[in-house]
């Protein structure tokens, strides 16, 4: 026992501790030591030079045990201040990805939850806002509900009803001059995927002033840039059951100059608050709520078909370099079956009947529960062969969507490939293939593997069939002669392409489209 007399109490702590440590200590050679003489054995006096030799006696043993408690200071968290790196096990390098992200809007789910938008913008503080719509929307229930709600919590509001249908890069930035020159520090999207991803971009811009409008544009269009700088609260209030733009921090646009669909990717687009509200869907007419059924349709079959995330390449060096769209992953599967069943069980009923609230209710939320899935594992050879499609447009206009300019909606622009592309894809993980036919009501028993990919693109004519689905690209004005600038204007969206679990080359490209002409 040592007295605390002698020792000072970190160092009297420390010779505690080393005798707790001592079985550990690297084991050193015995010190050789004489015989003592009989007067080394009679008490020291203080003051005597025996005494003095006791004094450097006794300190060398301590200055000795010091050094062995130094040797093995590491090992004792409760007295070490000394870091001690555990040594990493060594990790191979890799060209794919290892890791995969979730990353979601919070959602609010509920019918007549819109009115609780202004209590909403109180909480946070918000003094100025931003509620953006169409020129359609604002004269319906929808909006009428924000602004009601607005007005009762006194909310200062400006509206911008400039949102185009299928927005282009001029409509965008029209929007974002809009936000400059307003100074908003809050954002409100009500309407379908067009408002909410206009919206997105305006926050963006206005938020990143001094970027030019290419730098945050998916490359290889723009160039493809980070977004570091914080946004402003952006509330989503979708009106269609389709595009789950609520849920994702991805906005698309058309290119003017090159015809053809691309977009912005960042997980820092995603809207502080989607609110799911199926009142709003009531209004939908009937050709609209099929085509943006087919895109939660489409968003689920390629999301759970995806290239596996572990086999997308680059591995990021930083995980801010991530992508929005890693591939098929465990946790994007769940919400992608989950809403390919919804669709199955509920978006006939939902395209048949207007007053059934429960089938649109449904395709609300799996409008979400997709979007959750593709926002993450993402999509590929449908929605990137869709971009020149709608962006090649020459007299098509679609039934029930009231513009002034040729349009191929975005959800017809994806299924119509749909048949095509999942027999030619069906090669990599068939069974994938297979449940997705079999949720969508194919009898799956006596099928075979290797015709998988047939058994899904089958079942997919099928149900469009029933739904009085376009027949082909040619019923949109496409012919053969078209394929060529098709494929140049898919080429571009490597984004989304490389995504798909079968490369694809050029060759590849245009045997899909020519399938695609006629689909019945």
């Amino acid at each position: 026992m040592f007295s605390s007399g002698l020792f000072s109490k970190p160092l009297y702590q420390a010779l505690l501790c080393g005798r707790e440590l001592r079985d550990r200590a690297p084991a050193l050679p015995p010190r050789p030591r004489a015989e003592p003489s009989g007067w080394q054995r009679l008490p020291r006096l203080p003051g005597s030079p025996r005494a003095g030799a006791a004094m450097a006696g006794g300190q060398e043993r301590v200055a000795h045990l010091l050094r062995r408690l130094q040797r093995a200071a590491c090992w004792c968290p409760s007295h070490s201040h000394t870091y001690s790196q555990v040594p990493e096990h060594a990790v191979l390098e890799t060209t794919t990805d290892y890791a995969f992200e979730m990353a979601i809007s919070n959602i609010r789910y509920g019918e007549g939850v819109t009115k609780e938008i202004g209590m909403d913008l109180q909480n946070m503080g918000a003094r100025k806002v931003c509620v953006m719509t169409d020129k359609n929307l604002c004269k319906l229930p929808p909006v009428k509900m924000v602004l009601n709600s607005l007005a009762k919590n006194g909310i200062n509001f400006q509206m911008y009803d400039n949102v185009r249908v299928e927005p282009t890069d001029q409509s965008f930035i029209d929007a974002i001059s809009f936000a400059k020159k307003e100074g908003f520090d809050a954002y409100i999207a009500v309407g379908g995927g067009s408002v909410i991803d206009t919206c997105k971009a305006a926050n963006l811009y206005a938020s990143s002033p001094e970027s030019e409008f290419l730098d945050y544009v998916n490359a290889p269009i723009g160039k493809g840039k980070a977004v570091t700088v914080p946004l402003k609260p952006l509330i989503a209030v979708p009106t269609t059951a389709g595009t789950g733009s609520e849920t994702t921090g991805v906005a698309i646009f058309d290119y003017k100059e090159l015809k053809v669909k691309t977009g912005i990717a960042s997980r820092a687009l995603k809207p502080t608050l989607g609110m799911i509200d199926p009142l709003h869907t009531l209004s939908m007419p009937e050709r609209v709520v099929a085509n943006t059924g087919f895109d939660v349709l489409c968003h689920a079959l390629e999301s759970y078909t995806a290239l596996p995330y572990k086999m997308r390449s680059p591995c990021p060096s930083n995980p801010i370099n991530r992508p929005a769209y890693q591939g098929s992953n465990p946790i994007s599967d769940v919400w992608a079956l989950h809403a390919l069943r919804i669709v199955a069980k509920y978006l006939k009923r939902a395209i048949r009947d207007s007053e059934d609230h429960e089938a649109r209710a449904n395709m609300h939320l799996a409008s979400g529960f997709a979007g959750i899935g593709f926002g993450n594992a993402g999509v590929h050879l449908c929605h990137g062969m869709s971009y020149p499609i709608s962006g090649l447009v020459k007299n098509y206009k679609a039934k029930d969507y009231n513009v002034d300019h040729s349009l191929v909606p975005h959800g017809l622009s994806v299924v119509l490939t749909s048949p095509a592309v999942f027999a030619f894809t069906a090669q990599m993980h068939p069974e994938r293939h297979l449940k997705a036919a079999e949720i969508l009501g194919a009898d799956i028993r006596t099928a075979r593997i290797k015709d998988a990919g047939l058994v899904l693109a089958d079942t997919l004519r099928k149900f469009l069939f029933d739904l009085n689905v376009d027949d082909g690209l040619t019923a949109l004005g496409y012919s053969k002669a078209d394929i060529p600038a098709l494929v140049k204007g898919t080429l571009p969206q490597e984004r989304v392409t490389k995504l798909s679990p079968r490369p694809q080359t050029e060759e590849d490209l245009t045997a899909l489209f020519e399938a695609s002409m006629k689909m019945y």
